[in-house]
Order: C-alpha cells, then sequence, then structure tokens
C-alpha cells in the first residue's frame, strides 16, 4: 500500500538542514572507484540512488564499507572488473549513464536495467550512440533506445557526435573518456542542462583529470587518467532546498536553511536569483540562508534548462505569484522520473491553478489555490515534494498519495517540515 500525508496549511519557523545533494554522492562514488587506494566520502546522502551507486560500483570491483555517516571505498586504480550479474540501477538515471559508460572500458558484456522509470522514460539513446561511434558495441535489448541496454568494450576512442539535450549521457560519456586507453572527442549537439555537465567538469578540476571545454559543445579528453583516493564531505543539496524554501516564501515564514554552500557549482542554486527578480527576499550568513517574509512575488517568463529540476516547484510558486509566469525551454523534464510536465500541470488543476501546459513548459496564471484529497506523486520524489509545499499554502486539507517516492532525494522532509512548525499527518 502506497504512502501517503496529509497537510494543512501551516506557517514554519526556526531552522532546517538541508539534505546532502544527491549528485555529489554519486559522483562521490563513482570516482572512488575509480581511484588508487580507499577514499573516505562523509555526509552522503542515505537514498535508494545512493544505494543503486553502491551496488553497481561493488559490481566493478570496489569494496564499500560504511562507517557512520561515511563510506570507505577502496577503488580499481582504474581497472574496473567485469560485473558477476546484472546491474539494477533502480530508479537513478545516474547510475544507468555513468556506470554505463564507464562499463565500456571492458572487453567483456554488461546488462543494465532498472524500474519502470527506467525502463520506459529514461531515454539512454544519446549514450547508446556515442559509445557505437567510439568503438564499442551498445545496444537496448528492445531496440527502443531505453533500458534493459548491454555494453561492450573496450572503448577504441576517436570521434563521436551527440545529441546533448540530456546532460547525463554527456557526462557519462566524458567520464569514460577520462579512463580510456585512447584520446576522444565529443561534439554535442543542443548542449543543454550546461550545468550539470559543469558538475562532472568540477570533479575532473578537484581530480586533476585534464579535459577541453569548448562552449559544451565540444570536448577533449586525453584518456588514461590517474587518481588517488580522496577525502571528500557531501555539501548541501540545492535541489533539495527549494521544497522548504518554496513553502517558507508561500505562507508568510522566516526560515533558516543550511548548510549551503554558494561557492559549489550545483546548478539548481540557480533558482535564488530568479525567485530574487520575483520579488524574494533572502540573506546569506556564512552557510546559512535565511528566507525572509517577502512582498507578493510576481510572475515572470523563465528559462528553466539550466535548473531543470525546479520545474515543478515554479509551477506552485507561479500559482501563488502577480499576473503570470512562463516557464519555457524545459521539454526534457518530459523525460524524468515522470513527465514533469504533464504531472505537475494535471495534479495543480486538482488544486484549482489556472495552468496551460506547452511543449516545452509551462504558462502559470495566479490562482486561488484549494486543498485536494487525490493528489498523486507519480512516484517522481520532486512531484511530490512540491505537491506537499502547494498543500501548505492552499485553503483546506489536502492528501497527497504515494509519497515514499521522497526518499530518492529528502527522506526526512516530512519530519524536518514538522519540526519546524508543519501540520502533516504521515500514513504508511
Amino acid at each position: 500500500m502506497a504512502a501517503k500525508a496529509r497537510i494543512r496549511p501551516h506557517s514554519l519557523h526556526g531552522k532546517m538542514e538541508v539534505p546532502p545533494s544527491k549528485s555529489h554522492t554519486l559522483r562521490a562514488l563513482l570516482f572512488a572507484m575509480m581511484a588508487k587506494g580507499t577514499s573516505r566520502i562523509e555526509n552522503f546522502l542515505p537514498s535508494p540512488d545512493t544505494a543503486a551507486m553502491v551496488d553497481a560500483i561493488r559490481q566493478l570491483g570496489a569494496q564499500v564499507k560504511t562507517e557512520g555517516n561515511a563510506f570507505l571505498v577502496e577503488g580499481v586504480a582504474g581497472k574496473p572488473h567485469p560485473p558477476s550479474d546484472v546491474i539494477h540501477c533502480g530508479n537513478s538515471g545516474q547510475v544507468l549513464r555513468f556506470i554505463g559508460a564507464l562499463s565500456s572500458l571492458l572487453s567483456s558484456y554488461a546488462i543494465f536495467t532498472g524500474d519502470v522509470s527506467i525502463r520506459q522514460n529514461r531515454p539512454v539513446k544519446p549514450l547508446l550512440d556515442g559509445l557505437t561511434q567510439l568503438g564499442a558495441f551498445a545496444e537496448s535489448s528492445r531496440l527502443d533506445g531505453c533500458a534493459p541496454i548491454l555494453i561492450k568494450g573496450p572503448l577504441k576512442g576517436g570521434k563521436a557526435i551527440v545529441n546533448g539535450e540530456d546532460s547525463q549521457p554527456i557526462s557519462g560519456l566524458l567520464i569514460a573518456g577520462a579512463f580510456a586507453a585512447s584520446p576522444l572527442e565529443l561534439e554535442v549537439i543542443n548542449p543543454g542542462e550546461k550545468p550539470w555537465v559543469n558538475l562532472t567538469l568540477h570533479w575532473f578540476d578537484r581530480l586533476g583529470i585534464p579535459y577541453e571545454n569548448h562552449q559544451f559543445e565540444r570536448y577533449k579528453m586525453r584518456g588514461n587518467a590517474q587518481i588517488e583516493a580522496f577525502h571528500y564531505s557531501v555539501p548541501g543539496d540545492f535541489s533539495s532546498a527549494a521544497f522548504p524554501l518554496a513553502a517558507a516564501l508561500l505562507t508568510q515564514s522566516e526560515l533558516v536553511l543550511g548548510p549551503l554552500d554558494r561557492g559549489d557549482p550545483q546548478g539548481d542554486q540557480a533558482l535564488l536569483p530568479v525567485l530574487e527578480k520575483m520579488g524574494a527576499r533572502f540573506e546569506t550568513k556564512g552557510l546559512f540562508l535565511r528566507v525572509k517574509k517577502s512582498p507578493p512575488l510576481k510572475g515572470m517568463r523563465i528559462d528553466i534548462n539550466d535548473f531543470i529540476d525546479a520545474l515543478p516547484i515554479l509551477a506552485v510558486i507561479g500559482c501563488f505569484a502577480e499576473g503570470q509566469t512562463e516557464i519555457v525551454n524545459g521539454a526534457i523534464a518530459r523525460r524524468k522520473e515522470s513527465d514533469r510536465i504533464r504531472c505537475i500541470a494535471a495534479e495543480l488543476k486538482k488544486m484549482g491553478a489556472d495552468i496551460e501546459e506547452r511543449p516545452d513548459g509551462l504558462l502559470i496564471r495566479k490562482s486561488r489555490l484549494h486543498g485536494a484529497l487525490n493528489l498523486e506523486s507519480h512516484q517522481d520524489h520532486r512531484i511530490a515534494l512540491s505537491l506537499a509545499v502547494a498543500a501548505m499554502a492552499a485553503q483546506g486539507d489536502s492528501v497527497i498519495h504515494g509519497i515514499e517516492c521522497i526518499a530518492k532525494t529528502y527522506p526526512a522532509f516530512f519530519s524536518d517540515l514538522r519540526a519546524a512548525g508543519a501540520d502533516i499527518e504521515v500514513e504508511t
């Protein structure tokens, strides 16, 4: 039976601790696997995606131990082992694309599958195309561009031309290119989600992996990277911080969020200046962000591509903003854990939202939201979290079904909100 939450409108107060970054946690585990020696990763995000990445790197030869809230990962010194079984990616696109790409370094076959979303909604064709052009065998078992996929190397290098609308296949190919036996060049058509590729390049910089990046349209990787074990503490997640931040804004509350490092290259912190343009007021002190009571927000046109995960919560915020809010350049949001454009529009309409679905985004007009008892998460953590924020600012009770999916990025969300004053009942 799916878990559900009953939420009544209420204000917030105090301080909330933001969960660690999922994107950094998964990249840290992957690079620790490829390193020489034993790496220590502290303050990792405990999530199903993290568990899937740990299982995957173990299959490729890493030794992983847990010590409190830290992983100790003994790496394979750039030489992954052939997996002994099918690698199950769960609901993680990063495991599918990043580990899938790295498996092309092997001369043996690797098979990848995942949950329904991974097998039906998460395209992997750009990765398969890139690997094929670089000399590996890479194919979808159903020939539909989705998992299950079968990959066999070794990667031979050379040049590949790939579609870059989704950042993860690009990051995966660059990671494989870092450790490949021969140099490779990657030409990217329609590069999108650039901050998330930049997050991968940030890890290259951190670990001393050489690369060339020409306007996110052409890359060169030398190959044969050798990296040493490292000690890393995962920073707070700006993507997850968006939800309590929005809840505070929409309920006219003051709330302190942290730790959040404004110097960290996470793409979703681009949400903050957008909200400031809409009229939100924040105050940064060290690693903490204070959300202040703000005047009514004003709608605006938002190019969402650089912080695509914020589309659902911005749709909610748009319902409370004066005038209209137009979200554009977000077509890739349809190919995430759910079709986020369709799903958030459908659920907010149940609450009375004046919202119009567009091929690449949404048009939202200020609306008076009311509670709804039949809200569905669509098994997408960002839809569930966004609906919870909408429910806190709506009139009357709301019930969200299928909330267990929030464990992917923010497992303590409801308990953290209750500690900050929210009126929430969770039924499992």
